[in-house]
């Protein structure tokens, strides 16, 4: 009697769709990550069936209001009004890295060493991911910002002017962001009323014919923003809702007052902290420190995968004695744009806020 055995190319495949699955689930942006138009991550996966290096994710603005409705005293045909669309075009690239073993840490066999690496491998791909999201959301039309010049950074802070907030006061903005980041004093901190002014800011921000930022809807008609905090905000928020929690929720496990949540809520915003979203260094007034916040509605980022992740194995052995895994994937992450490329471009669905960080005494 002949058994059927599994082939080495079979088992790999396996290996390889739950690689991808678990290290998206382990990074803290997943819950928000989806394919819906409604999910703050929109995830594409077109690419992935089909041929080429990028994937346009079509935007569509609201129909005007304003302007009124046909009250049947006039023709219709020749005054209707027009859709507004663009698109956001997501280019893709590679992402991958490696890991080696020799024959006296694992036994010589592909299998064997790709599973001798895999949370390694796992872990490393997850961070890859988590910090080009970080890195998309504080974008400066596609550039990041820590490679983005004054000019440019300038010329967004203009564009987006009605969607940033530099410290509390919306009158601390200033053309120039080198200044607006200046007039941020260290008391500046994060606090429950700076967070019910992002939201203020995001329904109100220009857009097409529209009602502001659109929020994540839940539920029958449930509306929220997230917002993005790293973890000298976060704390500072914490500190400023204490009252609040230790007055209207319970002491125990669900309180985030007694525990080590990462998440927050206020005035219907869920604050997420994300400890790998970093400071911009000393940049306020008379030398305060300041971090980046970012408050997201639907469509904030868009994620397009053209391969997810798969494992690869080194040809180049040395003779048998070494062994080398690795991943890679094709995929690209950008924050969402209206009239993309040019001057004047929007983002779709974030809020920027700078605030202080206080020290840590």
């Amino acid at each position: 009697m002949a058994e059927t055995i599994i082939s080495q190319a079979n088992r790999a495949k396996q290996w390889d769709a739950e690689f991808f699955k678990e290290y998206v689930r382990a990074n803290r942006f997943k819950r928000y990550m989806g394919t819906s138009t409604n999910d703050i991550i929109q995830v594409k996966n077109n690419l992935t069936k089909k041929k080429g290096d990028a994937i346009t994710i079509p935007l569509v603005g609201a129909l005007d209001a304003d302007s009124g409705y046909n009250d049947g005293s006039t023709n219709l045909v020749g005054n209707e009004k027009a859709l507004p669309n663009d698109g956001h075009r997501i280019q893709i690239g590679v992402v991958r890295d490696a890991t080696v073993v020799n024959v006296e840490e694992e036994q010589a066999s592909p299998f064997d060493v790709r599973n001798a690496g895999r949370d390694a491998l796992k872990t490393l791909a997850m961070r890859y991911l988590r910090n080009d999201i970080i890195a998309a959301l504080g974008s400066v039309n596609g550039i990041p910002w820590a490679d983005a010049t004054a000019a440019q950074r300038n010329t967004w802070n203009a564009a987006n002017s009605d969607r940033v907030l530099y410290g509390a006061d919306i009158g601390n903005f200033n053309a120039t962001v080198s200044t607006a980041l200046g007039n941020i004093t260290a008391e500046q901190t994060l606090n429950k009323a700076m967070v019910s002014k992002l939201k203020r800011i995001a329904q109100n921000a220009v857009t097409v014919n529209g009602d502001g930022i659109r929020p994540y809807v839940y539920g029958e008609d449930e509306e929220t923003f997230v917002l993005f905090v790293g973890t000298g905000p976060y704390r500072d928020l914490k500190l400023d809702l204490a009252q609040e929690h230790a007055d209207a929720r319970e002491r125990g496990r669900n309180n985030p007052l007694f525990t080590g949540t990462t998440s927050l809520y206020w005035d219907g915003v869920v604050i997420r902290e994300i400890p790998e979203i970093l400071g911009l260094g000393g940049v306020g007034g008379e030398g305060a420190q300041v971090s980046p916040i970012y408050l997201c509605g639907a469509q904030a980022l868009g994620v397009a995968w053209a391969m997810t992740t798969k494992t690869t194995t080194r040809k180049e052995d040395d003779y048998g004695f070494r062994h080398g895994v690795g991943f890679m994937e094709l995929r690209g992450i950008e924050k969402i744009q209206w009239r993309q490329g040019e001057s004047d471009a929007k983002d779709w669905g974030v809020v920027s806020g700078f605030v202080a960080a206080a020290s840590d005494e």
